[in-house]
């Protein structure tokens, strides 16, 4: 209970300085978020850890695998086998559904 009134009290509060500052501050923050998301360096650093999660999820695949046998559903398998045969990062979407940019 205790967790629900300070993320309560919490979402006032920024909603009461967020309406202070006003469209102005928030056209700038948008503006900078905008300018680091576009900047090459967070994006590599985005797509190194995309490459990784998918690396992980590819082992933990194998792994569970093993264990489990062939209780694990084919769709699911043949997604984690294109992710983990796919040598480049093309463009376009993977099989998960996201984007490779």
């Amino acid at each position: 209970m205790r967790y629900k009134v300070t993320f309560v009290v919490g979402l006032a509060l920024g909603y009461v300085l967020g309406t202070r500052a006003g469209r102005e501050r928030y056209e700038q923050l948008r503006k900078s978020a905008r300018q680091l998301a576009q900047n090459p360096a967070v994006r590599n650093a985005a797509e190194t850890a995309g490459q990784t999660g998918r690396e992980f999820a590819g082992k933990a695949f194998t792994a569970v695998s093993h264990k489990v046998g062939d209780a694990v559903p084919d769709s699911l398998a043949g997604r984690v086998r294109g992710l983990r045969n796919r040598v480049g990062g093309g463009a376009g979407e993977d099989d998960w559904g996201t984007s490779n940019t």
